[in-house]
Order: C-alpha cells, then sequence, then structure tokens
C-alpha cells in the first residue's frame, strides 16, 4: 500500500512539474498541492507501525521493548549477540524519526567508513526500508551516502577513520546519532560525536548505540551498567539506559542454522556473540595495564601487515593488523580487521599494504593463506609481497612471546585499539573452537618483525 501511495506521489509530482513548465497553475499552488500530499504521505508512514504490518518483519516482543525505550531516554544501548536485530531497530528508530521531524538531521556511524558503507549503506538501510515498504521515498545519494526525505530530512551514513568527513560530520547538528559497533571506538571518540547531537528547539533528541558486549573494562560497561563516566562522574538516573538483545530473542526472524553455528563457537565468543555476555579478563596471556601508547616514528625500518584470513565465503571476520619496527621497539599501527567476504577482505588487506607502504603481508599457510594470494589477485592488488608461514605450534605458543614483549614495554600502540585490546584481554587458549582474528594477525605481524623462526614461504603477489 505504502510503495503504491509513493508512486502515486512521484507520478503526481513529475505531472504538476511538467504542467507548471508548459504554463499551468502558479508555483505557489503547485507548492501548496505538493505539501499536501507530503502530509499525506507522512500520514501513512507514521501509522504504519501501528499497523505491525511490515512486510517480511515480524516484530518481536523484545524489539518493542527497545522501541519502548528508545522513546523514553536520550541515550540507549542495545547490547548483546549476533543477530538480534539490534542494528534494524536502531535505522529504523532514524527512519521513523525522520519522517515525523521535518527538516532534521539524522546519522548512523562506524569507525571506518568502509564498515559503514558495506554493513550499513549497502546492506542495512535497504532492507529497512524494504521490510518498511518505503523504499521509494527517499532519494538515495550515493556519493555523499545519505537519504533525502520529501520533508526535508536526511539520515547520513559516516564513519569516524577519515578526517576530511570527520569535520563534515562535526559541522552539522543532529536530531538523531546512532554509533553502530560502539565498542570499536574510544570514549573520546564518543564524547566528540555526542556534541553534535542538538536537534531544533521541541525535538527529543536521541543518541543510540549497539555493540556484542566488550570486556568489562569497556567505557560502555562503566557508563551503562556501573553507572560511572570514566572520569568518576555519576551516570543521571534518568538517562543512559540499557536492553540485552539476544539471538533467542529474535528467533522468529533468524535461522535453525545460525543459531547452531553460535553454539559452535569458543566460550569467550559464544559467551559474546549467543549470550550477549561482557568478557572477563583473568586467564588470559595479556593484562590490560601492558598496552602502552607512543607516536609512530616517521621512519620505520620495516612495516608488515598480520592477516588472519576467514575461511567463509559469506562474511566471517577476518583479522588485518597494521605493524611497524624501529630500533627494537615495536608499533600496532592500524586495526583493519572487518566482516566481510573473500573479496572485500582481500581488497582491505591491499589498501592496508599500500596506505602503510608496508613490507610484507604475513598469514598462515595451513589455513587459508594459500586464500590470500589468490584473494589479492582477485581483489586486483599487484606487487604485493606476501609470506606464508606454517604454523607448526599451537595458538597459546605461538602467542606467549608476543605477550612477553609486551609485558617488557617493548610495543606500543599508536592509539586505542578497543577491539583489538579487548581481545587480547579476554581470549582464554584452554577453551578455542575458533580464532581469535585479531589476536592472531597481531601475532603473524609482529613475529614477522620480530624475526622468529619459523618454516617460511615468501612468493610474490
Amino acid at each position: 500500500m505504502i510503495s503504491l501511495l509513493i508512486n502515486s506521489y512521484l507520478n503526481l509530482l513529475r505531472k504538476t512539474q511538467t504542467f507548471t513548465q508548459s504554463g499551468g497553475q502558479s508555483l505557489n499552488t503547485i507548492n501548496l498541492k505538493k505539501g499536501f500530499l507530503i502530509n499525506l504521505l507522512l500520514l501513512a508512514i507514521l501509522l504504519l507501525p501501528l499497523t505491525n504490518k511490515m512486510s517480511d518483519f515480524k516484530k518481536t516482543p523484545k524489539q518493542i521493548e527497545a522501541i519502548n525505550l528508545i522513546a523514553n531516554n536520550t541515550t540507549t544501548l542495545l547490547e548483546g549477540g549476533g543477530r538480534s536485530g539490534k542494528t534494524v531497530i536502531a535505522i529504523r528508530t532514524e527512519i521513523v524519526r525522520a519522517l515525523h521531524f521535518p527538516n532534521t538531521w539524522h546519522i548512523a556511524l562506524r569507525l571506518r567508513f568502509n564498515h559503514a558503507k558495506n554493513s550499513l549503506w549497502l546492506k542495512t538501510v535497504p532492507d529497512v526500508l524494504r521490510l518498511m515498504d518505503i523504499r521509494g521515498l527517499a532519494r538515495q545519494n550515493n556519493s555523499d551516502y545519505y537519504l533525502a526525505f520529501p520533508n526535508g530530512s536526511k539520515l547520513l551514513v559516516a564513519g569516524l577513520d577519515d578526517k576530511e568527513r570527520v569535520e563534515k560530520i562535526l559541522g552539522n547538528e543532529y536530531a538523531t546519532i546512532f554509533i553502530n559497533e560502539a565498542h570499536q571506538i574510544t570514549f573520546e571518540s564518543y564524547e566528540t560525536v555526542r556534541t553534535r547531537l542538538n536537534p531544533p528547539k521541541g525535538i527529543p533528541a536521541r543518541c543510540l548505540l549497539d555493540y556484542n558486549p566488550p570486556s568489562k573494562k569497556h567505557w560502555g560497561y562503566g557508563i551503562f551498567h556501573e553507572r560511572k563516566f570514566p572520569d568518576g562522574r555519576p551516570v543521571p538516573d534518568d538517562d543512559y539506559a540499557h536492553i540485552l538483545m539476544n539471538p533467542c530473542d529474535n528467533i522468529e526472524n533468524i535461522s535453525d542454522e545460525y543459531l547452531g553455528q553460535l553454539d559452535q563457537l569458543s566460550g569467550r565468543k559464544r559467551d559474546r556473540f549467543k549470550d550477549g555476555l561482557y568478557g572477563e579478563e583473568e586467564g588470559s596471556l595479556w593484562k590490560r595495564d601492558w598496552f602502552k601508547y607512543a607516536s609512530m616514528p616517521a621512519d620505520l625500518e620495516r612495516v608488515a601487515i598480520g592477516v588472519d584470513p576467514s575461511g567463509s565465503k559469506t562474511g566471517a571476520e577476518c583479522g588485518i593488523i597494521a605493524a611497524g619496527k624501529k630500533a627494537g621497539k615495536y608499533y600496532v599501527i592500524e586495526d583493519y580487521s572487518l566482516q566481510g567476504t573473500p573479496h572485500e577482505w582481500g581488497t582491505e588487506v591491499g589498501f592496508a599494504y599500500d596506505n602503510n607502504k608496508a613490507d610484507i603481508v604475513a598469514a598462515e599457510k595451513n589455513y587459508g593463506g594459500e586464500m590470500v594470494e589468490s584473494t589479492i589477485n582477485l581483489s586486483g592488488q599487484k606487487n604485493i609481497n606476501v609470506k606464508l608461514v606454517n604454523a607448526t605450534r599451537g595458538k597459546a605458543v605461538r602467542a606467549e612471546p608476543i605477550s612477553a614483549m609486551y609485558e617488557r614495554g617493548d610495543v606500543y600502540h599508536v592509539k586505542q585499539f578497543p577491539t583489538l585490546e579487548d581481545e587480547l584481554c579476554t581470549t582464554k587458549f584452554d577453551d578455542l573452537k575458533a580464532s581469535p582474528n585479531r589476536l592472531d594477525a597481531l601475532v603473524w605481524a609482529l613475529t614477522e618483525l620480530g624475526g622468529v623462526e619459523g618454516e617460511l614461504n615468501i612468493r610474490w603477489v
């Protein structure tokens, strides 16, 4: 019904434009008619949630609870396992608010723009528009990545990793800010983004965050559960709500096969992606106070890209870490890890190699290493030095020398890497059924830079 109404509106709009150009009614009269049609269309859209008939989409009791929580709080964290409907509800909220409040701006953010584009812009946003049956309503700008609605409102999708884009973001004010995968950003970045939450007078501001729960040391746990900001200030009692949303709460919209995959994960990953639990840090090879931070030297002696490839064609996470060495000290430069297809992560490996003027890509030959070569080739990358390592020892044994380098103070991070640091501090090697992607990629990069001996094959791609 909504699609028919949208198409009728667009056809009518085209006819009125043609009629005006051919000497028909005055522009003011046409604008009045346009305004009436827009208001009629928005009324239908706003009544849509009340009908509870969005095609192919079943709002679960947990999702309805989340919507009610968002309606009554300025700041809401949607936390829990994978495929639990968190991001869909957040994007739906932004679209509904954009339609309800004319001439307002709304934004959906991730740490890295490429991830925001692939995950939000190309996947979640179109899915939500389809589920709401309003695909033809908004004008889609595929160069600046925003939806423009007929009432003057906009929904933007952006990343926080590009200085130029961040400056554009900070130059505007928003009625709704959604931070997807908020565990990946620092509290300082969150606070900076939060300063742009300033809707027109009379419109309630909303800040939404979602993530699969990281370590209990993360600032999100401190704010929403311990009720303290990182500087010790108490969190207001009337704001900063949170809700646990797990796959079992969204069983109407996901497959039994996916739930079965979650059951096969290792302990920590199963806790995080199936049960939505925060990680404990006891029992890992890393301690949080071992992380030291320093600026990257301008003249690194050598740069390596560590890759823990995904064996999945459907988008499992691939660990990609860039690190460098100078004068016996090691610097973790960037975390490029992403969940994507082989083509997507192969392209990202090539970007990391070129962007950091790397000397080598190091990956495990036993599992997926051959794929690294072919994937880089297929993604169009040339002249990349790939070293495939035969892993003859277990993960814990390989990781121990790298852990010792951290303990000695030989490794510096050039900035905070919340997801990598959480994984290092929560991985327990006595219960591993799946690879700790970032940790493994870090181990390959620092092992290569440290000159640890092993069985090596060097190939040029």
